[in-house]
């Protein structure tokens, strides 16, 4: 038996040390944070993406009471850029958790694992790395690509 271990790499910021661009990002997701449609846990989630080209899209999770019928604010975001941007990259992408006052809560926000999907395959289909922003109150992590999150990533090559 051999043992192996995985190296996470990314940067802890505070908002005060990023980059204007990052910031107005993170800022655009928390608006689109405050419209979350949440009437069931509460859990308002924004993401702003930005494109290659510059476009700036922003989206929030919905949810439904069938539950399995909502869909979370990165796929949402994600699948709205692929359809409506589809010779456009994903850039750069802000999560963010608010409370119902739209104020930023004191943890990262991480996607789960079925957008960490999504992402991955969002990398795949553009042949680029999604830089994320997981923004709270106390800090922003950044991770270059979603590899870092997902790193055993189901792909293309899974299925051959």
């Amino acid at each position: 038996m051999e043992e192996k271990k995985i190296i996470i790499k990314y940067q802890e910021l505070s908002y005060d040390e990023l980059e204007k661009s990052d910031k107005e990002l993170i800022e655009k997701a928390i608006k689109a944070a405050k419209d979350a449609y949440v009437p069931y846990s509460d859990f308002h989630v924004g993401v702003a993406v930005k494109l290659n080209n510059g476009t700036i899209l922003k989206g929030n999770n919905q949810e439904n009471a069938a539950y399995p019928s909502g869909l979370c604010a990165e796929r949402v975001v994600l699948f709205y850029a692929n359809a409506n941007y589809p010779d456009n990259a994903v850039d750069t992408m802000a999560i963010v958790t608010t409370d119902n006052k739209g104020e930023i809560i004191g943890k990262n926000a991480s996607p789960c694992g079925a957008c960490r999907q999504v992402i991955a395959e969002t990398e795949v289909r553009y042949k680029t790395p999604v830089r994320i922003l997981m923004a709270s109150k106390k800090s922003v992590l950044i991770f270059n690509s979603i590899a870092d999150l997902l790193p055993f990533s189901f792909n293309q090559e899974s299925l051959g």
